[in-house]
């Protein structure tokens, strides 16, 4: 593991540490950190007591440069999400060395996460997913009209965005509705394991931010309910993605227990959170942005740039880590093999020289070469599912939505991977 000597290239203590404070994502400095960082330090070290040291990339098209080039920096040499030393160790104490307590793709580099990604890429094309158009429209007539019953008045986060993903998701993949809000309440304590209002465990709060990334407890929740959900599916296949994977074989051989239950998870809480907080991030900018409400309201054609804005604007996962597999110059920095970088999707999203008033929420932004499904090998494979449910939700919702403005105070979720909105009170008319 190297250690980093680049001095003339260190980031101030005071901004590195923004990077690695869950608050930080929840209040805003961290775009304030950010702008910081692209003007003038856009790929500099970050060194922060009890964090081995990283390079931050703050700029879109070194993040672009960087997620093409996945022989040279992979996924799966150390952790791919940030993680403290004292986290690190106990990780790699539990899994016999390796670094992942979970082998997902986002853990894999070539040639496993090919093999791995083809097991349900075509459950997630554009081709397959029109067959369940029709029943995801239930679904969000439903949300519309659970939202209208609420009286002018609810937390469109607790009320709707958290859970018409959900429902969707836990469809295809063959989870049973009564088992949704286990679900939600584990995902939530899986990406909320910073936010003293989400954590399972009030007493990880008090430890250092870095070392509350994960919490084991979730992880062996989550693995419990899907072996179970696995052995049926083995023993009673049915047509949905639970018993795709649960039957699946890699090399001829059948998927093992750990990769399987790491599909799952994956799948079960990037498969709506991300979702969720992308729907709630427009509700948000749209109560806080009238002229764009009755923009997109005018023209529905519109709906499709609203979906994208939103997911720019959000940037639901924060941060990707990667590590360097050879000594190599990068964008006039000398970096060495085993260093750690630390993408950082949202500073990609608001930067100068690629968007136009970046710091602006506009439905109609054309183009919108936004980051937020990530680039190359790693492209999120489920982006044309979200995209999906998203616009179906707005076109019916929103001929029916007047006078939106916010209730009270809205709150983003703190963490440094992945966040949103947690809160969001509105006040509204429907037709």
């Amino acid at each position: 593991m190297s250690v980093m000597t680049e001095v003339d290239h260190r980031i101030p203590k005071d901004v590195a540490e923004q990077l690695v404070a869950p608050g930080a994502y929840a209040d805003g400095r961290i775009h304030k950190a950010y702008a910081w960082l692209r003007k003038n330090e856009p790929l500099g070290v970050a060194q922060v007591e009890g964090v081995d040291p990283f390079w931050v990339v703050t700029r879109h098209e070194d993040i672009l440069e960087i997620s093409r080039q996945n022989d040279l920096f992979h996924n799966g040499d150390r952790s791919p999400t940030l993680i403290g030393q004292e986290g690190d160790r106990k990780v790699r104490e539990m899994m016999g060395g390796s670094p992942h307590l979970l082998r997902t793709l986002i853990h894999m580099d070539a040639p496993d996460h090919l093999k791995y990604r083809l097991l349900t890429q075509a459950w997630f094309m554009p081709q397959n997913l029109k067959r369940l158009e029709d029943q995801i429209r239930v679904l969000a007539k439903a949300s519309v009209e659970k939202m209208a019953a609420s009286g002018g008045r609810c937390d469109f986060v607790k009320e709707v965005a958290l859970h018409y993903p959900l429902h969707v998701i836990m469809s295809i993949m063959g989870v049973p509705e009564a088992d949704e809000g286990r679900m939600l309440k584990l995902t939530q304590e899986l990406f909320g394991a910073s936010d003293p209002e989400l954590a399972r465990d009030p007493d990880e709060l008090e430890k250092p931010a870095e070392e509350r990334q994960i919490d084991f407890g979730v992880i062996i929740d989550f693995s419990n309910y899907f072996r179970a959900l696995s052995e049926s599916k083995r023993a009673h296949p049915t047509e949905d993605l639970a018993s795709l994977i649960a039957n699946s074989l890699i090399d001829g051989a059948p998927i093992s227990d750990l990769e399987a239950m790491s599909y799952y998870i994956i799948v079960a809480t990037a498969g709506h959170d991300t979702t969720s907080s992308s729907t709630a991030g427009a509700m948000w900018a749209l109560a806080e942005n009238p002229a764009q409400l009755a923009k997109v309201k005018a023209d529905p054609s519109l709906i499709p740039g609203l979906v994208d804005e939103s997911i720019r604007w959000t940037t639901p996962v924060k941060t990707f880590m990667r590590t360097v597999t050879a000594d190599t110059e990068f964008a006039g920095r000398h970096m060495k093999k085993g260093d750690w970088l630390m993408l950082c999707y949202a500073s990609g999203n608001r930067d100068e020289a690629v968007f136009e008033a970046p710091q602006e929420f506009r439905a109609d932004r054309k183009p919108n070469k936004h980051l937020a499904f990530g680039y190359g090998a790693h492209l999120c494979l489920g982006q044309h599912l979200a995209k999906m449910e998203m616009r179906i939700l707005w076109e019916e919702l929103l001929p029916r939505l007047s006078d939106l403005a916010l209730d009270g105070e809205p709150a983003m979720s703190e963490s440094v991977f992945v966040n949103g909105p947690k809160r969001l009170p509105i006040r509204f008319k429907m037709d």
